[in-house]
């Protein structure tokens, strides 16, 4: 009985995170971030403020509320890989496959784009998961988290996708910036003739 009591609570907070996450999506995207107060999104979602900062500590919280999930999963990306599979495919495979899905025109996007607390609390966000990123690079390699390979290749997998966004297939894109990194540069001449 205390599995279904345990699992019945974890859906409900679920749901109620859930709700809260896209009550202040709906609400940010149709009258703007600086526009809409805690408050009001509890109220659409209709909890209080106090559930709504037991699931989020910000404001800014609620729009990246798979945040932890993102975190986990590049490493895991790395940490789980498959046997004989390197680091560098591991995490390419991962990138292409789970950064690319969201279009430049998504409402979070262009929200996050367009708003100034938004953009700096996604760059903070970043650089945890490119520390964590590079702290996990470091067991699965035996080099330094600080060592510049490490850290260049955390900072490089999480900047491809932004790279790779406008393409007409980002996908392929990411693929072709890790390929790059791979094989290096090749010759073939740039449009100036480098």
């Amino acid at each position: 009985m205390p599995e279904t009591t345990t699992g019945r609570r974890e859906r409900k907070k679920a749901q109620t995170r859930q709700a809260l996450a896209d009550a202040a999506l709906r609400l940010f995207t149709e009258r703007g971030f600086d526009n809409v107060g805690v408050r009001e999104v509890a109220e659409a979602a209709d909890v209080s403020l106090s559930t709504l900062f037991k699931h989020f500590p910000s404001k800014e919280a609620l729009i990246f509320d798979l945040d932890a999930d993102i975190e986990s999963a590049l490493v895991s990306a790395v940490r789980d890989r498959a046997p004989g599979q390197s680091v560098l495919h591991a995490l390419r495979d991962h990138m292409a496959s789970t950064r690319t899905a969201v279009p430049a025109d998504d409402p979070m996007f262009t929200l996050v784009e367009s708003t100034p607390a938004l953009r700096e609390y996604a760059r903070r966000m970043w650089s945890r998961h490119e520390e964590s990123l590079a702290a996990a690079l470091a067991d699965a390699t035996g080099l330094a988290a600080d060592d510049p390979a490490v850290a260049g290749l955390a900072r490089f997998a999480l900047e491809a996708p932004g790279v790779a966004r406008t393409s007409e297939d980002p996908a392929r894109t990411v693929r072709d910036l890790f390929a790059l990194l791979e094989n290096g540069w090749t010759t073939t001449p740039l449009a100036d003739g480098r």
